[in-house]
């Protein structure tokens, strides 16, 4: 079996799961825009708001934005009153989610804060944003063991952590990989295996985005 096999069973069950038409149109305006294809697929869209319902979640953080698909699969699990920051250091992803948010009705729910994460996730902390209740890690791959421990500071005790794109096509497991995004998730994954505030576990996947996994933790 094959990543076009795997491709045509994400696109049947895209039609199954349905997207509505303001992620479909948030898809589109991110095409229009020209930004790179690699937000979630609809059935992992789906699957994180999903798990966003399951928890219970009123307040969600996301690092790496992009075009906000994977943003208002989140925001669309929200009850009434919730809220969710989403951060990217792309100026011209942030105006894009933007215009989405806006386009979807969710710009009184969403929070869109530009800069590198390395300094917006810090800031959170110092002025008390937290707690998060789920929190979906999506940004640079070097980056991300870093992010994971500022999204442990700034959730609480069974708070959900889902870390993206962590096994990168079979790479993770290479001791010293010549690429600086595997490279990045098997630190990642090393430092999240030794984190006694967490209790966690890597998922491999297939499907339109290839072969891959996901990191799920629970705080406490």
């Amino acid at each position: 079996m094959d990543e076009q096999r795997w491709t045509a069973v994400d696109e049947w069950l895209t039609s199954v799961v349905k997207p509505g038409a303001s992620l479909q149109a948030a898809l589109q305006a991110s095409e229009d825009a020209g930004l790179p294809p690699i937000q979630v697929s609809a059935p992992q869209g789906k699957l994180l708001h999903l798990l966003a319902r399951m928890v219970g979640a009123r307040t969600i953080l996301e690092v790496g934005t992009l075009g906000g698909y994977s943003t208002m699969w989140l925001a669309l699990a929200l009850p009434e009153g919730g809220r969710l920051v989403t951060l990217d250091v792309d100026a011209r992803h942030a105006a894009v989610a933007s215009r989405n948010f806006q386009q979807a009705g969710l710009q009184a729910v969403v929070e869109v804060l530009v800069g590198p994460a390395a300094d917006t996730m810090p800031d959170l902390l110092r002025r008390g944003a937290g707690p998060f209740d789920l929190v979906f890690i999506d940004a640079d791959k070097p980056g991300t063991a870093d992010y994971f421990d500022w999204a442990v500071q700034l959730a609480r005790p069974g708070s959900v952590i889902v870390v993206d794109n962590v096994v990168r096509n079979g790479a993770l497991i290479d001791v010293e990989p010549d690429d600086a995004n595997a490279a990045g998730m098997r630190r990642f994954v090393e430092r999240m295996a030794g984190d006694g505030r967490v209790s966690a576990t890597v998922i491999q996947t297939v499907g339109a985005k290839g072969y891959d996994g996901f990191a799920l933790a629970i705080v406490g």
